[in-house]
């Protein structure tokens, strides 16, 4: 036990501490507790976008085999590389319980027959339908991205706050009231011993007074 100076004074200022550390536990609870309920928000979301995007993606692939087993190689070769382009994302960010997540801009990855950049006259609608697949694939994954980011920064959060509330809960306010306990025992000894010499000086004062007014009578 750190060693601590057994006064009144000492004692009201670890109880201070006692009040203000369980009132800080209190706090980190409930940020916790809400921390918890937007976790599972966003991680039903976050499931349900998964489920999603795992459909997607098997049409996207029997898309891609199909036009791959029935047309053209080269046309299909050329209408990918026609279509092959970066991807900007505009990415800001805003505060889930004053979590910091991203926000990507919703910009649709998906484009009309006319803006792939290739021919529609020398494309079948099968290579039409697998990069309108695949492109809803890649809307999937954005969005999906910023979900899972969220949800991972909430679960940081949550860990760190876990953390902080077990530190109070089972180091921090123990020792407190270990140590506020000890100063109390100190001092009630102490008053003790007080009350005891009191006693004994009264006592022997009380003595004095009766053998003085016993010489005055005699």
């Amino acid at each position: 036990m750190e060693q601590v100076n057994p006064t009144r004074m000492e004692l009201i200022k670890k109880n201070a501490q006692i009040k203000l550390a369980e009132q800080g536990r209190d706090l980190l609870r409930e940020k916790m507790d809400a921390l918890i309920r937007e976790f599972f928000l966003i991680m039903e979301n976050v499931s349900k976008s998964r489920d999603e995007l795992e459909k997607v993606s098997d049409l996207a692939q029997r898309s891609l085999l199909i036009a791959q087993a029935v047309d053209d190689p080269v046309a299909l070769k050329s209408a990918s590389f026609a279509t092959k382009r970066h991807i900007t994302l505009d990415i800001s960010g805003k505060n889930i319980m004053g979590i910091p997540v991203p926000v990507i801009g919703k910009k649709r990855v998906s484009l009309s027959l006319l803006e792939r950049g290739y021919s529609i006259l020398g494309v079948s609608g099968r290579i039409d339908e697998t990069a309108e697949k695949f492109e809803a694939e890649i809307d999937l994954i954005i969005g999906l991205a910023e979900t899972e980011t969220a949800l991972r920064r909430l679960g940081d959060e949550i860990q760190m706050n876990r953390r902080r509330v077990n530190a109070l809960e089972q180091v921090l306010i123990p020792e407190l009231k270990k140590q506020a306990k000890f100063i109390k025992i100190i001092i009630e000894e102490r008053e003790r011993e007080d009350l005891y010499r009191l006693k004994k000086v009264k006592k022997i004062l009380d003595q004095k007074k009766k053998a003085a007014h016993r010489m005055k009578t005699s």
